[in-house]
This record gives C-alpha cells, structure tokens and sequence, in this order.
C-alpha cells in the first residue's frame, strides 16, 4: 500500500523500555530512508519521553491529559499536524503505560474510519523481565495489586507478538524461564527476545513488523471497573524544575542522585515503583536516569557527559502510593539532591493525582 502510512503502535506496562525501543526502530527505519514521525502519550504534559526522543533529533507529536483511546480525535490530530509539512512513512505511536484495550479503542478505529490512509502493523507489546516474571508466576510479593497487574495481563493477551525486553541483563536460564513462562499464558502468540539498549534482535523486530496482514484483531473481553481501579491505585507524578548552584556540577550525578534518593525514600515506605524517570536539559545536550522496578538498582540509561551550573529538569514518576505522599517524597529527594551539589530547586510545574476512569472515544468489539 504505497499511499498509506504505516501505523505501527508499541505497547507495554510502566518502564517496559517502550521509548527506547521507538528510538531504535526510528534509526532503523530512517536508515532505510524512510520518513518517521512518532506521537507519545501521558495522562499529562512535560512527559520525560517526549523530550528524549525530540533531543535525539525525531518529529514528535504529544497526546497528552488521556490515554489515546480516551483521546482519539487527538491523536489522529496529531498525525495529521506531523504530516503536513512531509508526510512521513511510518507513524510510531507510544500508548501510556497502564493503559490497555487499545486493540479495540485505537487499532479497529483506525481501520474503520482511516483505512485509506493508514496500513497496521502488528501489534507488539514489551514484557519487562522484572514485573513480567513476578507477576505471571503469581509471586505473593509482585509489587502491584492484582487489579493493578490485571492491567499488565490484558496488555499481553491482546498483542500480535510479546517483546521479552532487557535480555542482555538476564541470564541464559532466567530469560528461558520467562519465555516458558509467558508461553503458558499465551501458547499462540509469537515472543520475540530484545534489548533495546544494545539494540540485540531490533533487526529482527523490525522484519516482524513488516509483515502484511491483518493485524490488531484480538479484542479483549474486559472489565473496565476493575482495569479503572487498577489504574487509580497508581500515583501519577509530572513535574518541571530548574536547577541552580555557584559551580558546576556533573549533570549526570545530579539526575541519577535523584532516582536513587527517590528510590530509597520509596522503599522505606513500601510503595512500588512502576517507573522513574528524569531527564537533564542544557544546551542541545541531555541526560536521562530511570528505574524501571524496585528490584533493580537505578541507572543512567542516556549519559551527558556535562558539567553545568543550570540546568532544566523534568521528573516523571509513576508508583504505586498517593499522589500527594509521591510529590512529597519527589520533592524531598530533588531538593537533598541539590544541596548535595550546593544548589537549589525552582519547581515551575507539579501535577500528581491518580488517572481518572478510561473513557475510550470509540469501541468496537466486533472484528
């Protein structure tokens, strides 16, 4: 279909390695000469990943303040406002993190009321190994709720082909365990093995969804009382700051400090990180920290090498405690940071609540 732009939408839970993943299968397919446009998506503005992928050089739309399904017309706004200028070949679109049911909320409608302009690629979700494995196995101790992790098990029961993520940290029988694992649950779905941080088996992803078909058919029967409470359990934290002191100090340390002064105040109080993530601003350079599980250790996945005296900071936390507790303990960090470095904090923006029900524009459960 040469007149049609290719959707290709990845999903997965919090801190599955999803904007990674994007940024890899946009090198690839620009070095196929093709033209890329990506859209994010978050339940509010000043999204971490946003700003990763635009300092990387992408065309980035955002849909944010809902998920896509609950922001359709958005959406498809969106990819109309990144097509104007150069219409670009493919579209990689990045669902928010709790969210699922998106075969029968984003793919159907897209098909059915865009079908001359978009052609769908499979739909691929990524599985982290951390949550994925405590969760599938029923762990007593797997950091989330059930209705919580019956989010994570609805998004892999709908997707084309499930991603095992960050293989190259796990051994050869911790990742054949996991396969095992997850081929108990999903017998007839295709699991492909990746690393988007070294780029392992990305050339094989991009061969898999390339593939014509008719894909995104696999409608979930669903209970939205329990997928919204689920959601609701999770605090949702976006927050913009600057960071001030007399003399420069390595960028890097001060975004990594933060994670990990966050991580630590977290499990003192129990609560359960989904994804932490922030990212350094300063002159056409960047730098970003995250924490993926409270079971692994904090890391700086995109290094700057700078040192500065100010810089931009935008912190992204979703966890599982109340908003108000999370911008507290946030807040708490950012500034032990800072006076670590001799500096100070100038919070412009905070939003922290939890996600409201999901309302999906549209809905089609008949494929």
């Amino acid at each position: 279909m040469p007149n049609t732009v290719r959707y290709v939408m990845l999903g997965g839970f919090l801190g599955a390695g999803k904007t990674t993943t994007i940024a890899r299968l946009a090198e690839k397919y620009t070095s196929q000469g093709l033209k890329v446009g990506i859209v994010t998506n978050d339940q509010a503005s000043d999204l971490v990943d946003t700003n990763t992928l635009r300092a990387q050089g992408f065309d980035v739309g955002e849909v944010a303040g809902a998920c896509f399904c609950c922001h359709f017309n958005e959406l498809m706004d969106t990819i109309s406002r990144l097509s104007k200028e150069d219409r670009p070949d493919v579209i990689l679109a990045e669902p928010v993190g709790s969210c699922t049911d998106l075969v029968a909320t984003v793919i159907q409608p897209i098909k059915r009321l865009f079908d001359a302009e978009f052609h769908i690629a499979p739909y691929a979700v990524i599985l982290k190994p951390s949550h994925g494995q405590r969760i599938l196995s029923g762990a007593k101790r797997a950091g989330f709720s059930p209705k919580a992790a019956y989010i994570l098990k609805k998004q892999l029961e709908e997707a084309d082909a499930i991603l095992i993520n960050r293989i190259d940290e796990l051994s050869a029988g911790e990742l054949e365990s996991l396969e095992t694992l997850v081929r108990e649950h999903h017998p007839a779905t295709p699991i492909l093995r990746i690393s988007a941080r070294t780029g392992e088996g990305i050339d094989g992803l991009v061969e898999y969804l390339d593939q014509e078909g008719d894909f995104g058919r696999k409608v979930l029967d669903i209970d939205y009382d329990t997928y919204a409470e689920g959601e609701a359990e999770l605090g949702w934290l976006n927050s913009s700051l600057t960071v001030r002191a007399a003399d420069e100090f390595p960028l890097d340390d001060l975004l990594l400090g933060i994670v990990t002064r966050l991580r630590d105040l977290l499990e003192a109080t129990g609560a359960e990180a989904a994804h932490l993530k922030t990212i350094g601003l300063w002159e056409g350079f960047f730098g970003v920290a995250n924490l993926i599980s409270s079971d692994v250790p904090p890391e700086l996945s995109l290094p700057s090498g700078c040192n500065v005296r100010e810089v931009e900071v935008i912190v992204n936390a979703r966890v599982a405690c109340d908003p108000a507790e999370l911008e507290r303990l946030v807040m708490e960090a950012v500034e032990a940071e800072c006076g670590r470095i001799g500096g100070e904090a100038e919070f412009r923006q905070t939003q922290s609540f939890r996600p409201g029900r999901p309302v999906p524009t549209h809905r089609f459960a008949d494929v």
